[in-house]
């Protein structure tokens, strides 16, 4: 093999076999709970039904009722996009939440950096079976993220420690 080159300007070498990198494996995908969409469903649905009655009873001109079915729709669709639009992402190096569809915000935090996990239950979240999680990091003081309404908050906090103290090892 012909000698490695060097770079002019930072004198490092070039086609030198890159280190074994780990590789980053992903172990969980959470999203908010439908629970967390809640109001806007119900406010949708009364829309869709207010319009459903007008038609049917004939208070007035079809097209109001055409009109609140067509915004309790579009009120539906809205919280798919919602929630389609918030993700979270547990791999074995980092903790990733994604916002945003049209615009996205992306933070990350290495599993390494973790300082602490808070799991959040209020009573009525409790009932649903939903909850939230903080996680606050070590390298600064007000960087949070927090896991908002989502399903089986305990099982969650348990993974995220388990791949914490493996990232750790």
């Amino acid at each position: 093999m012909a000698d490695a080159a060097f770079c002019s300007r930072c004198g490092a070498r070039l086609y030198e076999p890159k280190p074994a990198d780990r590789r980053e494996y992903a172990l969980m995908r959470v999203k908010p709970s439908w629970w967390h969409f809640a109001g806007a469903i119900v406010f949708a649905s009364a829309f869709i039904v207010a319009g459903i009655a007008i038609n049917l009873a004939q208070v007035s001109d079809w097209r109001v009722g055409a009109v609140l079915i067509a915004a309790g729709i579009a009120r539906l669709a809205l919280a798919g996009l919602e929630r389609q639009s918030i993700s979270w992402s547990l791999t074995s190096e980092r903790l990733i939440e994604r916002t945003g569809l049209f615009s996205s915000r992306r933070r990350e935090m290495e599993l390494g950096d973790i300082r602490s996990v808070e799991i959040d239950r209020r009573f009525s979240q409790r009932l649903l079976g939903v909850g939230s999680v903080t996680v606050a990091s070590a390298a600064s003081a007000d960087f949070t993220i927090r896991l908002e309404d989502i399903a089986d908050p305990d099982g969650v906090a348990e993974t995220l420690r388990r791949a914490r103290v493996k990232r750790l090892a």
